[in-house]
């Protein structure tokens, strides 16, 4: 009977207790620059009416940078944090704050509960940041990443009426252009396309040429065709070979399609160049000259240029032509407005 009543209280020791909300719940924010995935994790404490600065969180302590167990910090890649070098990984984050500047520190250490058991010997890195008063006040601390681009991010910080903002930095295009060599190692280096759209990369992100050269002359010798050949033009432009170019453009006009010279046109409008894309489609007209689309084409670049009696005969002319109902209706709409003005 002994036995039982021994075992009976050993189950009841070890036993888990129940699951009650944590009073600073767990929460995670992510964000991807470029090609470069980050997340912080972390616990948000609430003011609660209490002082926090100087007070909960002591100024020229070491803080885990929220509650509970540290908060992370993780990067795909190798990134810049504050202008220094931080190698891919997971950090434990801690702060230290002042009144005037806070020390932020990547550790190596991920799992410590709080910053109890910090050492200095494992940080990754250090840097200085400036807090900031915080746009309005918040109850309970939380983490966000502000103002993505491709290449760069500010990680913010708020708690009660504070912001403090660290400026995570990417090298996008060598991150990029290392992830098309690795692809360019597999069943794209078979196309003509991957090679030209790394081609294309490179140009656009001011890479290195010599290799753009190489990649282009790759995809031409697979497949030649107008985009590798206008491809091939423009590297040529950027090293200063303006006769070549002209060269290669002229032979890339006599193999484009009209869907090429479609997209070649609206690439010149992008870039501002309306005189130029009305050409290229004055060139899709005379070439397909039963296709609405062409028109269609041409009275948008017209319509750029504000020259809107040209527009509305081009939009005239692909409405004569149309046969799809949502392209009709779209067409109408814009002669009814070309009207009105």
């Amino acid at each position: 009977m002994l036995g039982i009543v021994v075992a009976s209280a050993r189950a009841r020791a070890q036993a888990p207790g129940i699951k009650t909300p944590e009073a600073s719940p767990a929460a995670s924010v992510t964000q991807t620059v470029g090609l470069t995935e980050m997340k912080i994790i972390y616990h948000r404490p609430g003011v609660n009416g209490r002082q926090i600065w100087g007070g909960l969180v002591p100024y020229g302590d070491v803080w885990r940078a929220g509650a509970n167990e540290n908060s992370t910090i993780s990067f795909s890649t190798a990134v810049k944090a504050g202008g220094k070098p931080l190698a891919a990984g997971t950090y434990g984050l801690h702060m230290i704050p002042t009144a005037k500047e806070w020390t932020i520190i990547f550790s190596k250490m991920t799992v410590a509960w709080g910053s109890f058991s910090y050492d200095q010997k494992e940080d990754a890195l250090r840097i200085k940041v400036t807090p900031q008063p915080a746009e309005t006040p918040s109850e309970r601390l939380s983490y966000s990443f502000d103002d993505p681009t491709e290449s760069q991010v500010t990680v913010a910080l708020r708690w009660e009426k504070l912001k403090v903002p660290i400026k995570i930095e990417v090298d996008t295009p060598a991150i990029v252009m290392a992830n098309i060599r690795d692809q360019l190692r597999g069943l794209p280096r078979f196309g003509w396309l991957g090679w030209n759209q790394a081609a294309q990369y490179w140009l656009q992100h001011g890479g290195n040429m010599d290799e753009a050269v190489r990649m282009s002359d790759r995809s031409i010798q697979i497949a030649e065709n107008f985009q590798n050949l206008t491809t091939r033009a423009a590297i040529l432009d950027k090293k200063g070979n303006s006769k070549g170019a002209a060269e290669l453009r002229a032979k890339a006009m006599g193999l484009a399609t009209e869907n090429d010279l479609n997209q070649f046109g609206y690439g010149l409008l992008a870039q501002k160049k309306v005189d130029e894309a009305i050409a290229i489609f004055q060139k899709n007209v005379q070439a397909h000259p039963a296709s609405w689309n062409v028109y269609d084409s041409l009275g948008e670049a017209y319509l750029a240029k504000g020259d809107t009696q040209a527009a509305s005969d081009n939009y005239s002319k692909a409405l004569s032509l149309v046969k799809d109902t949502p392209n009709r209706k779209r067409i109408e709409q814009t002669l009814v407005r070309l009207k009105g003005k």
